[in-house]
């Protein structure tokens, strides 16, 4: 298991991490609440709660690994053994 989604991409297993785009549309909001005048203080902390799941069924084959029904179902992403395709999950992260 690899904290960055992208990383399956180059060879990783699985990839399971914070959604960046969400995470720059986030900043980017507070960004717009700053400029327009708002004190740091009275924003509230957030944390991140979209994560992608990216599972390399290439990988899982090269090292004799079969991922269950529930692993694969769950992936935003998926990286084809065969073809090495990526194929788009939709699990709604």
């Amino acid at each position: 298991m690899i904290g960055f989604v992208d990383l399956p991409d180059a060879g990783g297993l699985l990839g399971y991490g914070v959604n960046f785009s969400e995470l720059f549309r986030r900043a980017a909001c507070y960004v717009d609440r700053l400029l327009r005048g708002a004190k740091p203080v009275d924003l509230p902390i957030e944390q991140a709660t979209k994560f992608k799941l990216v599972v390399n069924l290439k990988a899982a084959k090269t090292i004799g690994m079969t991922l269950p029904q529930s692993i694969l179902f769950r992936a935003d992403r998926a990286i084809d053994s065969q073809t090495g395709r990526l194929h788009v999950g939709s699990s709604g992260n």
